[in-house]
């Protein structure tokens, strides 16, 4: 897609263990650094992501319901984490996401990101300077 002129805006919610807590640090660091802006709720958001956790039944149950949240809320939502191995039992129950990746999957989830998002217009060299400049 064509680099646009707004900041794109990207729901996120994060399920799990702390190794899921530190796939969405990675992910969350990734997109703020290309000029993606992460907001705290799906209405407004241009997507959302959903680290999830399949371990045991009560997480899947959780993982799922987020993920129905996200979708009645926002519409557009990729699917991660451990559940996002089980690709079968997401789309039975949520056929609409758009897609799903695995754990560990935060380069792939960031390619899916760019595919259905406007891509920023950022320099990170730039951008981390104050409007006012440095004193």
């Amino acid at each position: 897609m064509s680099n646009v002129t707004h900041q794109p805006k990207i729901g996120f919610v994060s399920l799990g263990c702390p190794k899921n807590l530190v796939d969405s640090e990675r992910i969350l660091t990734e997109l703020r650094t290309e000029g993606y802006d992460v907001v705290p709720t799906y209405d407004n958001a241009d997507m959302v992501i959903v680290n999830t956790c399949g371990f045991i039944d009560s997480a899947v149950q959780e993982s799922l319901e987020a993920i129905g949240e996200a979708l009645k809320e926002n519409g557009k939502v990729i699917v991660t984490g451990c559940l996002g191995a089980k690709e079968d039992q997401i789309r039975e129950v949520h056929p609409k996401v758009l897609e799903i990746t695995g754990p560990h999957s935060y380069e792939q989830v960031l390619e899916h990101v760019h595919h259905y998002t406007p891509k920023p217009k950022h320099n990170p060299f730039l951008s981390t300077v104050p409007e006012q400049g440095l004193s």
